[in-house]
């Protein structure tokens, strides 16, 4: 699937539960080479550096750099640094959870829906613009959202960034088209992780995808699935898909309502 030897970016790695790291163990199983970017060295030392966050194995061979996005001149250093990269996926997202998240929609803290607008969503725009030479004759960009057919209490601005971003992969889509880039996006079902676990109310999300989910959804196991959709967007099979968000929920986002007692999985 993925083609072996060949170097992929992945970026937003917090610790070894977020998504980041399983869709790059999920690359390496098929061959490919992972390169990792962490937003800086006190993230590092938070989550990576602790003890029993990584074996001794995994601490020698990972390979990471420092990349704050809103940095332009850091983010045009990484992709100096990095070569040819096969495809890169975007798992970057940030909201402050005491102004954009919470019980209340409305806030007067601007400059902090701006900061999350720009991490959230503009920054996929950078990636490409910065990274395209990385991409030679072609690739593939993969961003991660949520759920945008439904709003949800608690997630807020998250939830309109995350809007932003689906309608700035298909323009993206088609920009880039003509450089033979793939852009697609992945939508997940609520997984646990060090960013999930920012989000006020979580367990709600959580409840949401207990009721509705006509597959069972584990919000720990299932990142592999999560993982297993993105490789396949980065890989030669998803050749001619590009602009599309590709929902990997345990079909939760269909289902109007709650599911009766008799569409519940019985294993």
């Amino acid at each position: 699937m993925i083609e072996a030897g060949k170097t992929y970016l992945v970026m937003g790695l917090l610790d070894p539960d977020s998504i980041a790291y399983a869709i790059g163990k999920t690359i390496e199983s098929f061959g490919g080479k992972v390169i990792y970017t962490v937003q800086n060295d006190i993230i590092k030392r938070r989550f990576l550096d602790r003890e029993g966050a990584l074996s001794d194995e995994e601490r020698k061979t990972i390979d990471f750099r420092y990349c704050d996005i809103t940095d332009e001149a850091q983010t045009k250093q990484l992709f100096s640094e990095v070569g040819p990269l096969a495809g890169i996926v975007h798992s970057i997202a940030f909201a402050n959870p005491r102004t954009a998240l919470g019980q209340e929609f409305h806030t007067d803290a601007v400059e902090d829906l701006k900061t999350a607008h720009h991490i959230s969503c503009i920054s996929l725009a950078t990636v490409l613009r910065l990274g395209q030479a990385n991409l030679g004759e072609g690739g593939s960009v993969v961003a991660m959202t949520f759920d945008t057919s439904r709003v949800y209490p608690f997630y807020n601005w998250m939830g309109v960034q995350k809007a932003a971003l689906e309608a700035l992969v298909k323009a993206l889509a088609r920009r880039h088209g003509r450089d033979l880039i793939r852009v697609n996006a992945v939508s997940s079902g609520p997984l646990e992780t060090k960013a999930a676990s920012k989000i006020p109310g979580f367990s709600g999300i959580e409840t949401v995808w207990s009721q509705s989910s006509p597959l069972p959804w584990d919000t720990t196991k299932d990142k592999q699935a999560v993982a297993n959709a993105v490789v396949f967007l980065l890989s030669p099979y998803a050749e001619k898909i590009t602009g599309q968000t590709l929902v990997v929920d345990g079909g939760a986002s269909v289902v109007a309502g709650q599911l009766c007692d008799f569409e519940r999985p019985t294993a």
